[in-house]
């Protein structure tokens, strides 16, 4: 059956698409959208082989001594915890490579259930509308990996409304609901619970300035301030949390706001980013000429509350990147469900669904073959596992520094990681900040690490610590030769030379990376013992219990 076919027979059932025909047409869009979720086991975000690997510790439960012996667990009530809740669940009846797919999964259905239920809060009538934004699912923010944040998108969606929904309902059924999703957005993100308030701040303002007739201003700006309840007891929770260590952890950046509005629609291709958005403007211009598009005014009071927001937001907040950057993508489902269309007619009915599906199949086409073009990256970095011992310790290092800049190798940034999965190893890179995740590296080897998220050393650094030349201030990286196993190289290229032969051994070349092992120096022999032969490197006696592979 071909698409034209297939809206032929929608469009043809009504005048006007039913609840159930909606339904059916979110069903159909939601499988159109995942499919590259599932033609790719490894989806190339940027922090997802590191959020993976952290629920693959999770999930374990210190069943493996092994990985025990770097990593521990220590659960405490801070915000950035949903996938920590949700995916070792789901390992429990399937590997974790799907777990992680399905967690997925769930967002792109959490973000586009919500924006249809808001916009069925704000209008009082299922609309088709909202069809449009499935391509938006595949925006910039999702490919740096913030899953929990996007996970709270969804959420602050549903959390919206529902408050629009029981506006004019009993108070205390509206604030109760409120404080669930509320407290449930805390552990999303603190950002995802900054969201929903935009969103009910844009609201209140709204209702305040809507209802001066029926009622006292006194009675309003109550009301107004009331709304703010839910989220206050969620403050002694922040300030108990080792998060809150990170307060004064920000960095404003004036630059990169229009960057921040480009992620929304920016993926791999600016042609297909500025053609989507082209297709998109002309049919709001023709849908509006024929009186079809509707628009609520709660448009305004968004776009103008995000505005402000955005503008002031730092870039970095709580330690936290991307502050600023992330929101434009939340109020972009927002605005969405601001917008209503009627079509009487079948033409325009088959015209609209003609366009929507061409719009994901494109948004889709593009990713799927984009992350078809790094499957072999990846099964490149899978085998390269295959030659570090099980229990190794893992030094991450880049070729160039700039490297992690480039949209089409982010999925290669924490890529190392899958060695805690797969090796039980110590990766440098991990997560492991005290107040962002739950996952630590247990004491005696927490000078092994990055505890501070920060970018890995450089090739040129680590031969100059070779060198013995001192590096300003304590890097975790310093005599790197002598702690680690092996070393990972990221964003090499095919001139890229093995910097120190007499010390790394290849191990595995890919295309954007390299292997090396470290070879350690024998002890020296104690005066006095007898010799038992020449010495062997650590791995070759089978340090870590396992043969050479």
């Amino acid at each position: 059956m071909t698409a034209q076919t297939f809206t032929g027979r929608i469009a043809r059932a009504s005048a006007e698409f039913s609840a159930l025909q909606i339904a059916l047409l979110f069903a159909v869009f939601a499988m159109i959208s995942i499919i590259p979720l599932l033609t790719q086991t490894m989806p190339p975000l940027e922090d997802y082989a590191n959020h993976l690997s952290r629920m693959h510790v999770i999930a374990d439960h210190g069943r493996d001594p092994v990985l025990s012996r770097f990593y521990e667990i220590d659960w405490e009530m801070i915000p950035d915890l949903m996938m920590d809740l949700i995916v070792p669940v789901l390992v429990k009846v399937t590997n974790i490579y799907l777990a992680g797919r399905l967690f997925i999964i769930g967002i792109f259905v959490l973000i586009m259930s919500g924006t249809f239920a808001l916009n069925r809060a704000l209008f009082g009538r299922w609309s088709v509308l909202p069809l449009i934004a499935f391509p938006l699912l595949y925006n910039y923010v999702f490919l740096v990996g913030v899953l929990n944040y996007l996970f709270g998108v969804g959420l602050a969606l549903w959390a919206l409304a529902a408050w629009v929904g029981l506006r004019e309902r009993h108070w205390a059924l509206r604030y109760a609901i409120s404080f669930v999703f509320a407290f449930a957005l805390y552990f999303c993100h603190l950002y995802a619970v900054g969201v929903y308030g935009l969103g009910l701040l844009a609201f209140e303002i709204r209702y305040l300035l809507r209802n001066r007739a029926r009622r006292p201003l006194g009675v309003r700006l109550l009301a107004f301030a009331a709304a703010g309840l839910p989220f206050l007891p969620l403050l002694p929770i922040l300030l108990e949390s080792s998060t809150w260590s990170h307060v004064l952890e920000y960095e404003w950046e004036p630059r990169g706001k229009i960057d921040g509005l480009m992620y929304v629609i920016e993926i791999y291709s600016d042609v297909g980013a500025f053609v989507l958005t082209g297709i998109v403007a002309v049919c709001a211009v023709w849908a509006a000429r024929r009186r079809a598009l509707r628009i609520n005014s709660y448009l305004l009071f968004c776009l103008g509350v995000a505005t402000i927001v955005y503008l002031a937001l730092p870039r970095m907040m709580f330690a936290t990147y991307m502050a600023d950057q992330r929101l434009p993508v939340a109020v972009a489902f927002m605005l969405v469900a601001c917008f209503q269309i009627e079509l009487k007619e079948e033409a325009s009915q088959r015209l609209f669904l003609l366009v929507s599906l061409v719009l994901l199949a494109g948004r889709v086409i593009e990713v799927d073959a984009t992350w078809g073009q790094k499957a072999p990256l990846t099964m490149e970095l899978r085998e390269s596992l295959k030659r570090i011992h099980r229990g190794a310790t893992v030094l991450v290092a880049y070729a160039d520094e700039n490297g992690d800049d480039e949209l089409g190798q982010l999925g290669l940034v924490h890529a190392a990681c899958l060695a805690i999965i797969e090796r039980s190893a110590l990766v440098t890179t991990a997560f492991t900040v005290k107040g962002k995740q739950i996952m630590h590296v247990r004491p005696e080897f927490r000078r092994m690490v990055d505890t501070d998220d920060g970018t890995p050393p450089t090739v040129d650094q680590l031969v100059l610590d070779a060198m013995g030349r001192p590096t300003e201030g304590e890097s975790y990286w310093e005599d790197w030769k002598t702690k680690f196993d092996y070393v990972y190289v990221l964003f090499t290229d095919s001139e890229t030379e093995n910097p120190m032969p007499e010390i790394l051994k290849p191990v595995y070349e890919g295309e954007l990376f390299h292997l090396y092992r470290i070879l350690k120096k024998p002890a020296a022999p104690v005066p006095g013992t007898p010799s038992e032969g020449p010495a062997q490197p650590a791995e070759e006696n089978g340090r870590h219990g396992e043969e050479n592979p």
